[in-house]
């Protein structure tokens, strides 16, 4: 199942600390690409957040891998859970019937 999840960092420490919190979450994040799971991921220009598509087979499973995060105490997350519609672009053009 795809999510669309909106993450914004509402405060962080910063020096020292905040470099390694950011190469931890940096390297947590090419975990979870390479596992299937974080799909997508766009910046909010201007802002210390992000939108990306996740998948995961239950929201739990999302829950888990949002939390592994590194800032994930330091984060405000939105989750839009995502269905298939029928006027995708991206899905096969169906026949009509007759």
């Amino acid at each position: 199942m795809e999510f669309l999840v909106y993450m914004e960092v509402c405060s962080m420490s910063t020096g020292e600390e905040a470099l390694e919190l950011l190469n931890q979450e940096a390297g947590r994040a090419r975990q979870l690409a390479q596992m299937g799971i974080m799909r997508r991921l766009w910046r909010v220009p201007g802002r210390r957040a992000n939108w990306g598509i996740w998948n995961a087979d239950t929201i739990d499973e999302l829950h888990n891998a949002i939390a592994s995060l590194p800032l994930y105490p330091h984060l405000t997350v939105t989750v839009h859970p995502l269905a298939r519609h029928p006027n995708d672009p991206r899905l096969p053009l169906q026949k009509d019937e007759g």
